[in-house]
């Protein structure tokens, strides 16, 4: 146990507990007391091309979708929060570091911090690397209890983030366990509840392909915001994962971008509406005041109290 918590006191090490994620919320919770615990929800589905892109990079770099759903999520919360580089998330971890325990039946999930500092001149690739590495030395010390890891801080900010990955796994429509046979039923699990501030889950089917939710805390944001960040972190996923992967896995995370293609069509229109308006670079400021003065000289220049001038 003693290298547990040496391994979990250096990977917090001089990060602050009580700092949040500096996320685009629409209002502030006064006190931690206060919690309706109503949420909103946004949600998509991997196309079969995004579903393909996704799962082939995880096999081609050696990750599991857990793996690089988590890179992605802390590429996109590095864009989402303008730029924080330290970020500190809560995941749920499968807490089964041995192999005898892999097989056995019984809830062992646990809570756990993952930090990664992000290098914003590196390469998603190089993200999904650090996150591989970091996932991997998690879980051999995922067994030390959370309320040893937190210590003294009763609520911790980086618990109010929360990641995780479900696998649906296709051939367990019947269990024979003992000589018994046990056939799996549908469980509905409700989204309208907030638990945490914002919580992204990965559901991986075999035979439904892959999907995303957002649930988000009504005390911190509008449903508007939560629509316009699913959205966006949509966007970033097929922008990762598009035809031209092997491109965008190489380029800075500081250039990937969460821009929306209707938003990217205005900002061209104004770039061109600007280059035409632009006057020529060859005259001088005095020049271009001159020219304005002959064209409008009857407009007023100067006004102050009751007087004007043109």
């Amino acid at each position: 146990m003693s290298a547990s918590a040496d391994f979990w006191r250096t990977q917090l090490d001089g990060y602050d507990l009580e700092r949040g994620l500096v996320l685009p919320v629409d209002r502030h919770r006064l006190s931690n007391n206060e919690r309706s615990g109503r949420a909103w929800v946004g949600q998509f589905s991997f196309d079969d091309d995004l579903s393909h892109s996704f799962l082939s990079f995880a096999s081609s770099h050696n990750v599991t979708p857990f793996q690089l759903g988590l890179a992605t999520f802390y590429a996109y919360l590095f864009k989402l929060t303008g730029g924080q580089q330290d970020l500190c998330i809560g995941s749920i971890n499968a807490n089964r570091y041995r192999a005898e325990l892999r097989d056995m039946i019984g809830m062992f999930v646990a809570t756990l911090p993952y930090r990664v500092q992000l290098d914003p001149s590196g390469s998603f690739e190089q993200l999904v690397g650090q996150v591989r590495d970091r996932c991997l030395s998690i879980l051999e010390h995922s067994h030390y209890p959370l309320q040893h890891i937190i210590g003294s801080h009763h609520a911790p900010a980086f618990l109010e983030t929360m990641f995780d990955f479900i696998t649906i796994e296709s051939n367990v429509e019947q269990v024979n366990l003992g000589g018994a046979m046990l056939q799996s039923v549908a469980l509905e699990q409700s989204d309208s509840i907030a638990k945490f501030d914002m919580m992204v889950t990965f559901v991986h089917s075999q035979s439904i392909g892959i999907s995303c939710s957002l649930v988000c805390s009504q005390d911190l944001f509008d449903d508007t915001t939560v629509q316009l960040m699913t959205d966006r972190f949509s966007c970033l996923l097929h922008h990762l994962f598009n035809s031209a992967l092997f491109a965008t896995e190489k380029q800075p995370l500081c250039q990937l971008s969460l821009i929306l293609p209707h938003e990217q069509l205005l900002i061209n229109v104004m770039k061109n509406n600007d280059n035409r308006r632009s006057p020529s670079t060859d005259q001088t400021i005095s020049q271009l005041f001159y020219e304005k003065v002959s064209s409008y000289s009857q407009k007023v220049a100067v006004d102050l109290d009751e007087q004007s001038l043109t």
